[in-house]
């Protein structure tokens, strides 16, 4: 180790007596200097200092998460409830094919080969039209509805012709290249809607006549 001057602060050599420079003796006032050592860098990377901006956004992106999926929760607990619910006052019935559901609010009754009359269906039945499977009466303290199914060979354009006779100029017609959708609003209370459609896949390419006959108790 090297050492310094006390008077003059001149480096010393290993050994000598005296400064070469003031002629001060070495060993008065000699001072060791410790040889320089280089600090070795850390291999740790300097942890960044967090962003309180990023550190807010993911909190409240956490918040919104636990916020859906509580949500997702209840609403699955409600659904399931009132499944329950309705599945304890519905009580369905099927003897000869009828299939009957009461429930607290009116009874729904629907069965392959119920018939129905012109005056149920709020319309005339088409001209040797055959009953189809898809009947259905439902009757609820607001109204009522009859939906009657029927097939027949005649054409599309034709069933279509005798309805629009029946139903006059103040029916709505859509009408699509098999297919057809007549409404008529015999008053507030009473509406009659018919879909007409042909199709060759379907019912061996005859054409399927649905009649819905709706009453509702609560129009004015």
């Amino acid at each position: 180790m090297a050492s310094i001057c006390a008077k003059c602060g001149a480096e010393l050599s290993p050994g000598t007596q005296s400064c070469t420079a003031c002629g001060a003796p070495a060993a008065a006032g000699a001072a060791a200097v410790p040889p320089f050592q280089p600090v070795a860098a850390s291999s740790q990377p300097v942890a960044a200092p967090a962003k309180s901006g990023s550190s807010s956004a993911v909190k409240i992106i956490l918040i919104i998460v636990a916020v859906f999926v509580v949500l997702g929760i209840l609403g699955a607990g409600i659904f399931g409830y009132t499944v329950w619910r309705i599945s304890r006052s519905i009580h369905v019935s099927g003897p000869g094919g009828q299939v009957t559901l009461n429930t607290p609010n009116g009874k729904i009754t629907a069965n392959s080969t119920q018939t129905f009359t012109a005056s149920d269906l709020g319309t005339d039945i088409y001209p040797g039209a055959q009953p189809a499977k898809g009947g259905m009466r439902m009757t609820l303290p607001t109204g009522s509805m009859v939906a009657g199914t029927f097939l027949t060979s005649d054409s599309k354009d034709q069933v279509v012709a005798f309805y629009k006779v029946r139903f006059g100029s103040e029916a709505a017609v859509m009408e699509t290249s098999d297919g057809a959708i007549l409404t008529l609003n015999k008053s507030k209370q009473d509406s009659v809607v018919l879909t007409i459609t042909q199709k060759p896949n379907e019912f061996d390419g005859k054409t399927h006549i649905y009649i819905m006959h709706t009453i509702d108790n609560k129009a004015s």
